[in-house]
């Protein structure tokens, strides 16, 4: 898939709302107001991998049956029937998951160095689980030289039907929230944010702000610079975030076109939104996932009306956790 291909997104967001609704129920909406008079959480972290990449995940798998159905996906995968994948860890979960929901093969590469927690889940699945490179660009390089013809190569943030699959949140806000609202969700190679952004734009009602964590400005610079631009990545606790962009990435013009502005986060900004989320409400959130409440703990995104954060994912190591929580 490339920027200049058309994209028949009626059809896919259709497709994928059919395929995702068939094996999750939505994940809950609550009420937060230690953040504002009409501030809710929509709890991604609930899904059965801990985090919303199951979505799309499900999606792309089930993209080759009809109507949706995921005991129909054989044409979504390679020749032998599996796809392989690259991840800093929720996407490697949410394709472990969807797989073996399908009874398909499955490989996941991972950067060395990821979490203990998200490595400790994709255990717990058939999927075969490489660690290669020090980062996600590496790992996306093995990956995709591990596909050929035997297994199809999925792209975490490029894939249309991935994307779609991310959508599906939309789809599901806008029958849990009344009226009009603003939706805030962390954004890195832009998928959730674009599949956001494309729901909000079939219905009227739904403005969508994408944050970013500081240490990895991949999305916000290649958003001035027209193109995708390598940027200096530093470590951060919303490593799901963090990475260079694949270039020609779609997500670039659909977060141009769709999203409504982005914002970034320091460290600590992230670290008071885990400890927060902790306090207020007994949740456990990444730093992926808490973004959307740090911008909001930080001043910058003002709360003037109904505003829906998405806390994406839950899977933090028990370690960096409970180094968050002492600090605080």
């Amino acid at each position: 898939m490339t920027p200049g291909q058309a994209v028949d997104w009626t059809g896919r967001l259709a497709r994928a709302r059919a395929a995702v609704a068939a094996e999750l129920p939505a994940t809950p909406v609550i009420e937060s107001p230690g953040l504002g008079a009409g501030v809710l959480l929509k709890l991604e972290s609930f899904q059965p991998t801990g985090s919303f990449k199951v979505r799309g995940a499900l999606a792309v798998l089930t993209a080759g049956g009809s109507g949706g159905s995921p005991r129909q996906a054989s044409t979504a995968t390679g020749s032998d029937g599996g796809i392989v994948t690259a991840s800093s860890g929720n996407h490697a979960l949410g394709v472990a998951w969807a797989a073996r929901r399908l009874g398909l093969p499955a490989t996941v590469v991972v950067p060395v160095g990821t979490s203990a927690a998200k490595l400790s889940g994709l255990r717990r699945f058939p999927a075969v689980v490489i660690q290669h490179g020090d980062d996600y660009e590496q790992a996306d390089q093995h990956a995709r030289s591990l596909a050929g013809d035997r297994l199809r190569y999925v792209s975490a943030t490029s894939d249309p039907d991935v994307i779609a699959g991310q959508a599906t949140i939309g789809a599901d806000l806008l029958s849990q929230v009344a009226g009009t609202f603003t939706v805030a969700c962390g954004i890195g190679g832009g998928a959730m944010a674009s599949g956001l952004g494309l729901a909000g734009r079939q219905s009227g009602r739904m403005t969508v702000v994408g944050v970013e964590a500081a240490a990895s400005p991949g999305m916000s610079t290649a958003i001035r610079a027209g193109q995708v631009t390598r940027v200096n990545v530093r470590d951060t606790l919303a490593d799901g975030l963090a990475g260079n962009l694949e270039p020609g990435v779609i997500t670039v013009g659909l977060i141009r076109e769709h999203v409504g502005r982005l914002v970034s986060v320091s460290e600590e900004q992230i670290a008071d939104a885990i400890r927060y989320l902790a306090r207020e409400h007994g949740l456990v959130a990444e730093g992926s996932g808490a973004v959307p409440v740090a911008a909001v703990l930080a001043g910058l995104l003002p709360v003037t009306s109904q505003t829906v954060l998405v806390i994406s994912g839950r899977n933090i190591a028990l370690e960096t956790l409970a180094a968050v929580l002492r600090a605080g």
